[in-house]
């Protein structure tokens, strides 16, 4: 896919000068880290705040739900219907967008109903969602034809919106922040759960730029099928200026080492920023390994997007 290049970026967006974003929100703020591990790999690094831009919507999450909102207006439905775990930030997410836009909400919780319900689960139930459960065996087929079809009978007309929200349109609403960062950069960079963020973002990345997503499972050679698909699904064809690392998940999805801790611990502690072990805090430990290994040309500027943070009641929290 062939993209014009942009005019060379500015230095990192300062509070009064931040690009509007499409939909006329501010755009996310730009901070340069300095950090003398990136100094002797002779790396500089951006963290883009996506996380600030909206505290109930934040960063991915409004970006993928945006374009799915309008469809699901424009298609007639007053209720979406999605899926997550019980400490989903993405059933957070769907709740409190549904009561922004009066549409119905109803979140597909895996797993059994456990009372009192967790922080994560009230906020949604207070936002409106109505929660429903299926055993895990039925979860992992929520998205064949039996499954699908069974919900719609029992929730009725609804907008399906998939676990994480990635889809088509949430990769179009995904690629739009490239172009709201208004600072130099060489590598724009995000967590992997589902493939939408990295598939949206390496769509909208233009000239020599590329894009490396760091995957916070185990075994997830599989989603960069996921991200071809996607953007097949979203642009046509898929691009080649991506590419996933899969040795950085520190034992799987929502999984924990004392090398992980350490490491979220020590640059909250360096620069205050606490980041969630589930995806952040994965990314940036990622990106300070790979530096020190001399994975990136001395030289090369890293975007890291912030694109989130973990629930306060989440088992695996931030610092």
């Amino acid at each position: 896919m062939t993209r014009s290049d942009r005019p060379p970026a500015t230095p990192a967006s300062t509070e009064a000068g931040r690009l509007p974003a499409p939909d006329g929100r501010r755009a996310p703020e730009v901070r340069e880290l300095r950090d003398e591990r990136l100094d002797r790999a002779g790396v500089a690094m951006l963290l883009v705040r996506d996380d600030l831009v909206d505290p109930e919507l934040p960063g991915n999450k409004w970006r993928k739900l945006k374009y799915n909102l309008s469809a699901a207006r424009e298609q007639g439905f007053g209720t979406l219907l999605t899926f997550g775990g019980a400490y989903s930030n993405h059933l957070r997410a769907v709740a409190a967008a549904g009561r922004r836009h009066g549409l119905r909400t109803v979140g597909i919780v895996r797993g059994e109903q456990h009372l009192p319900l967790n922080p994560s689960l009230a906020y949604a139930a207070a936002q409106g969602m109505t929660l429903a459960y299926l055993d895990r065996d039925t979860y992992r087929r929520k998205h064949t034809d039996a499954v699908l079809a069974e919900l719609k009978r029992a929730w009725g007309d609804c907008y399906v919106i998939p676990e994480g929200g990635s889809n088509a349109l949430a990769v179009r609403g995904c690629a739009e922040l490239p172009a709201e960062i208004d600072a130099a950069y060489d590598v724009l960079c995000c967590p992997v759960g589902t493939g939408g963020t990295l598939a949206g973002l390496a769509g909208g990345l233009t000239g020599t730029r590329r894009a490396l997503g760091v995957a916070v499972l185990k075994g997830a050679s599989f989603l960069a099928g996921e991200v071809t698909e996607l953007q097949r699904q979203a642009f046509g064809a898929p691009t080649d200026n991506w590419r996933i690392d899969l040795d950085h998940h520190f034992g799987g999805y929502a999984k924990r080492t004392p090398q992980l801790d350490a490491f979220v611990a020590d640059f909250h502690r360096r620069h205050g920023l606490a980041l969630d072990p589930i995806y952040t805090g994965k990314l940036l430990a990622a990106l300070f390994d790979l530096a020190g290994q001399g994975a990136f040309p001395p030289g090369t500027r890293l975007a890291a997007v912030i694109t989130g943070s973990a629930p306060l009641d989440a088992p695996h929290r931030g610092a």
